[in-house]
């Protein structure tokens, strides 16, 4: 039996190897002061990342697309200014439900993170950071961490369904496919939606 010195001491050891590995999580991710410039919207299927709520209502003005495959924003509004929260979470869910839909992998898969940068100069420098080359592309997916990387002065709902096919792709077999398969299967996608 450990003596109340010994437990003591197990304990705070303990602690020091859980902060240990706290930190060091948040330094991978990027995070060394402890405080993370990003916002989170958790929904059905999507874990959007976002910096302020200006960037969340441009994301949500700039994804056109409406439950059943149709969208108002074309014809009356560019989305809804008051709760771009609710607006984009609709949007969202419904937009991954085609994806799985149009592929045929429904089912309960992991939520995809979702990170919004403000601009392309803040999604090249992400690029930069995690690949150590210069970006050329609008958005990307990795799979090691589930998520999307998009820009707000580029991003649209072609674009983020493309993405959204990679994740489902990657989660929904216990063998992930082969990229070139999985990059048919996306660019499928692609040509399936009706917007």
């Amino acid at each position: 039996m450990l003596s109340k010195k010994h437990l003591k001491r197990s304990l705070f050891l303990l602690a020091g190897i859980c902060f240990s590995l706290f930190t060091l999580c948040g330094v991978v991710q990027g995070d060394t002061s402890g405080k993370s410039p990003w916002q989170r919207l958790e929904t059905k299927h999507t874990i959007i990342k976002y910096m302020t709520v200006e960037d969340l209502r441009k994301f949500d003005s700039n994804i056109d697309y409406s439950p059943g495959g149709w969208s108002l924003k074309s014809m009356f509004s560019t989305g809804d200014s008051k709760n771009p929260a609710g607006s984009i979470a609709t949007k969202l869910d419904a937009l991954y439900e085609k994806v799985q839909g149009i592929l045929g992998m429904r089912g309960k898969i992991k939520k995809v993170v979702i990170e919004v940068y403000p601009n392309t100069k803040k999604l090249h420098e992400t690029y930069f950071s995690i690949t150590g080359r210069k970006c050329h592309i609008k958005g990307w997916y990795i799979f090691e961490v589930n998520t999307i990387y998009l820009n707000n002065d580029d991003v649209h709902e072609g674009i983020l369904a493309h993405e959204m096919a990679h994740s489902i792709i990657d989660h929904y077999f216990s063998v992930r496919p082969p990229k070139a398969t999985a990059e048919i299967l996306a660019r499928y996608v692609d040509k399936q939606l009706e917007f």
